[in-house]
């Protein structure tokens, strides 16, 4: 492998090397990406660690494929006014699609990954991966039109959706959230039905690529990135890159055990992270202190049970675990006390991933983090601030995402940004 070097400004070094053009390319393409105003060729030769004559290659290449364009002089100094180079966003675009347990979600991303066009309509219970499927792609080419964009840009379509996933094979593999998805090989079957290449990773995969391509975590950074939704899970970035594990399957959290009592898990154990952060479960909890009364059934057998219920269940739930929220937030004691152990759990959770990886931030988001922003960052940054062992020599920051609610399907569409435009150390292993 060739050596990857980073500035301390955090943009990647390129390599001299033979056979590394692609490389080289978009390490470019991240150096002004990274530069809202601009930066001169010089400018990239210095960041990236490339030659002169091999800057001015590539970004002749990236300005006759409309990746870039110029953005006027910079001057001031002695000699020639130098010409900025600048990313422009409508070069190429991305589609994310989210398959979550309750709503699909899809977007159009610029290569700035801001959303230009978006839709979602709730998973139909009952429906077979086959009519899922089906109606993603016709959402794709419904928010394609929206859009106005001309499909020949389009780079691909990125898919989150619940673990486990077999990602080289581009199939879930009988995920717990998605019954009846034994092994789907969704990404021929999008493939073949949109007409564009497909890549398929975890929801909290996805979500921490968003992060990252977003500007919330840069450079070389590390973090941790909790995913709270219909379970919980997490996404690593170690030294700027997603890390995925050996399968794809990294950051399962679920059954880590953050203290004493809490829900009796389905592996046996009471106080699994998972279980105790489920949105039923804390209305239950909060039904036995009394905050009030929902009367909600386990919803065991919702796989069994007729669409209409399954929505009405659902529904159910998310306006009950809202109402908890909103009761929380409102200063009601015992929904409070309910809300604040949850966020203890999961500062002991993130403190222990903060400790075993040495990374700088902790970052929350998902479906029900508007929900707990305000319980959360209230009690989790201090207790992880003081509790990391590595806190005399630097500090973790704990904050909520920049993407925002979509944050697992606007991932997704990064997911096709990082593969097309990110440099990545796996790009650099050559064939022997």
């Amino acid at each position: 492998m060739a050596p990857t070097r980073t500035t301390t400004t955090g943009v990647r070094r390129g390599s001299n090397l033979p056979r590394v053009g692609d490389y080289n390319q978009v390490v470019v393409l991240e150096a002004i990406r990274r530069h809202a105003t601009g930066l001169s060729r010089v400018e990239v030769a210095v960041l990236t660690g490339l030659s002169a004559q091999t800057v001015s290659n590539i970004c002749r290449r990236l300005l006759d494929d409309g990746l870039v364009e110029e953005a006027g002089k910079q001057g001031g100094g002695p000699g020639k006014p130098r010409t900025l180079l600048r990313l422009v966003p409508q070069g190429r675009y991305a589609i994310g699609v989210h398959l979550d347990p309750a709503v699909v979600t899809v977007v159009v991303l610029d290569l700035l990954g801001h959303v230009v066009a978006r839709r979602d309509h709730p998973l139909r219970p009952g429906a077979g991966p086959g009519q899922v499927l089906a109606d993603v792609a016709r959402d794709v080419d419904a928010v394609v039109a929206d859009s106005g964009v001309d499909r020949e840009r389009i780079v691909g379509l990125g898919v989150a959706a619940p673990g486990p996933v077999d990602s080289a094979a581009g199939a879930v593999v009988h995920p717990p959230n998605l019954p009846g998805w034994d092994r789907v090989d969704v990404r021929d079957l999008l493939s073949q039905a949109t007409g564009l290449p497909v890549v398929l990773d975890k929801d909290v995969v996805a979500a921490a690529v968003g992060e990252v391509w977003s500007g919330g975590v840069t450079g070389t950074g590390s973090a941790v990135f909790f995913y709270l939704g219909t379970g919980v899970g997490t996404g690593l970035v170690l030294r700027g890159e997603v890390y995925r594990g050996a399968s794809g399957n990294a950051g399962e959290v679920g059954h880590l055990v953050t203290g004493r009592g809490g829900a009796e898990c389905p592996c046996g154990l009471a106080g699994c992270l998972g279980e105790s952060s489920g949105p039923l479960h804390l209305v239950r909890e909060a039904e036995r202190l009394g905050v009030g009364r929902w009367d909600l059934d386990s919803g065991d057998d919702l796989a069994g049970r007729p669409t209409a219920e399954v929505a009405e269940h659902r529904a159910s739930v998310a306006s009950a675990f809202a109402e908890v929220c909103a009761l929380a937030d409102a200063g009601h004691p015992e929904a409070s006390a309910l809300l604040e152990d949850l966020a203890r759990r999961m500062a002991k959770a993130a403190t222990d991933l903060v400790d075993m990886l040495d990374v700088e931030q902790v970052v929350f988001g998902g479906p029900l983090w508007s929900r707990l922003e305000r319980t959360f960052l209230r009690v989790v940054p201090p207790l992880v601030q003081s509790g990391a062992v590595a806190r005399e020599i630097h500090p973790v920051e704990v904050r909520g995402t920049l993407v925002g609610a979509d944050v697992a399907a606007v991932g997704a569409g990064c997911l096709v940004l990082e593969d097309a435009f990110s440099p990545r150390s796996a790009t650099l292993l050559l064939e022997h």
